[in-house]
C-alpha cells in the first residue's frame, strides 16, 4: 500500500472499511458524513474531536501527529495533543524528597514522603489535567492460619478532576482479583490501555471514569511492598514509553517511603479475592468510629495507643470480616 501524504488521506484509507468507520463515528459522535468531509477537506475536526480521533486510533497517532504537523491550518491544534511529559523526575525534586525523609518524624514518615511524591507525580504525568487518579497500594500484614499477606490496601491517593484532590477517604482492598493484585503477585507491571475492551483478558477491578490504567510494583532488595497504581479518563493513556518510564521512576522513588519490614518476598504472598468495592462501601461508612472506639478501648485497658495504630487495627479488622465472605455471595 502506498504511504498516505496528508493526515485526512490516511483517514480516507483507514475509512475504507465501512465497520471502522461506523466505529469511529460511534466513538466520536459525529455523522459518517462528518468524516467524510473531513476526509475531503470540506470541513475540519473541532480540537476535542481531534484529541478523540488520536486516541480511538492509537496504532495510528505518531503517523496521523505527523501528517498534521504538516498542515498549517491544524498546526497549532496538534501541539496540545503531543506527549509533553517530562522524561524524568527533576535532580532537585530527589533532593526534597531525601530532606523530607530525614527531616520527618517516623510516625508521619510514610503518609508525608508519599504525599510529597504524589503531588510532583500528578503535576508531571497529567500537566494538563485531562484526569487522572494514583494511589499508593500497599500490602496488607501477613496474616491467616498460614501467615501470609491476603490482600492490599489503598493507601496514599490522589486525583485531578473528575477525581477529588486527596482520595484517602475513599480507599478500600484490592485482592487477587485485581490488575493491582496480578502486579504483586508476579512482581511485573500491568498495563490496559482501554479498559471497555480488555476487562474479560486481564484481572481488574474498575472504578468509576477509569479509562485506562498502569501499575508498577514497589520493589525493594527482590521484595514487594505494594504497587503505584495511576489510572487515567483517557483511552490509550500509557502508550507513550516515556509516560511509563517515568511512572516506573516514581514507583521505584516511592519505595523510600516504605520501611524495609514493610517488604515481603513472594513466597509471603498469597493474595484472597475480595469484595467490589461497591460491596466493601457498607464495611467502610464508620470506619473513622471504629478508629476512635478502638482508641477509647484501649485506654479503658490502660493501654493507650496512637491513632496510626488505632487505624492499622480497624484496617486488620476489616480485612478478616471481608475475607470470612464467601466468594460465591461476592459474584451475586
Amino acid at each position: 500500500m502506498q504511504k498516505a501524504q496528508t493526515w485526512r488521506e490516511l483517514l480516507g484509507t483507514i475509512l475504507s472499511d465501512s465497520r471502522e468507520k461506523q466505529r469511529l463515528s460511534d466513538e466520536l459522535g459525529v455523522t459518517p458524513i462528518t468524516l467524510t468531509r473531513w476526509i475531503s477537506g470540506e470541513s475540519d475536526p473541532r480540537p476535542q474531536n481531534l484529541r478523540h480521533l488520536l486516541d480511538v486510533l492509537p496504532q495510528y497517532r505518531e503517523q496521523l501527529l505527523d501528517l498534521l504537523r504538516d498542515e498549517t491550518n491544524l498546526r497549532e491544534l496538534i501541539e496540545p495533543l503531543q506527549d509533553n511529559t517530562d522524561k524524568a523526575i527533576p535532580s532537585e525534586f530527589y533532593a526534597r524528597v531525601f530532606t523530607a525523609r530525614a527531616s520527618t518524624t517516623e510516625n508521619l514518615r510514610f503518609w508525608s514522603t508519599c504525599n510529597l511524591i504524589l503531588q510532583q507525580a500528578i503535576e508531571q504525568l497529567d500537566p494538563e489535567r485531562l484526569g487522572m487518579c494514583i494511589w499508593v497500594v500497599r500490602c496488607m500484614p501477613p496474616s491467616g492460619p498460614f501467615n501470609k499477606v491476603r490482600s492490599l490496601r489503598e493507601s496514599v491517593g490522589l486525583g485531578t478532576p473528575p477525581w477529588g484532590g486527596n482520595l484517602e477517604q475513599q480507599a478500600m482492598f484490592l485482592g487477587a482479583e485485581s490488575l493491582a493484585g496480578n502486579v504483586v503477585t508476579l512482581c511485573r507491571s500491568g498495563i490496559i490501555q482501554n479498559l471497555d475492551e480488555e476487562h474479560n483478558l486481564i484481572p481488574a477491578s474498575r472504578v468509576e471514569y477509569e479509562k485506562s490504567v498502569a501499575i508498577y510494583p514497589i520493589l525493594y532488595a527482590g521484595k514487594i511492598a505494594g504497587v503505584l497504581l495511576v489510572s487515567s479518563t483517557q483511552y490509550n493513556h500509557f502508550l507513550s514509553q516515556r509516560r511509563t518510564s517515568l511512572i516506573q521512576n516514581y514507583a521505584d522513588l516511592i519505595a523510600l517511603a516504605f520501611e524495609p519490614e514493610d517488604f515481603y518476598a513472594p513466597e509471603q504472598i498469597a493474595l484472597s479475592i475480595m469484595p467490589s468495592h461497591t460491596e466493601q462501601k457498607s464495611y467502610f461508612a464508620h470506619f473513622r468510629q471504629r478508629v476512635t472506639d478502638t482508641m477509647i478501648t484501649a485506654a479503658s485497658r490502660h493501654q493507650p495507643t496512637n491513632y496510626l495504630a488505632a487505624d492499622q487495627e480497624v484496617w486488620q479488622q476489616l480485612e478478616a470480616e471481608l475475607l470470612q465472605i464467601p466468594v460465591h455471595e461476592q459474584q451475586q
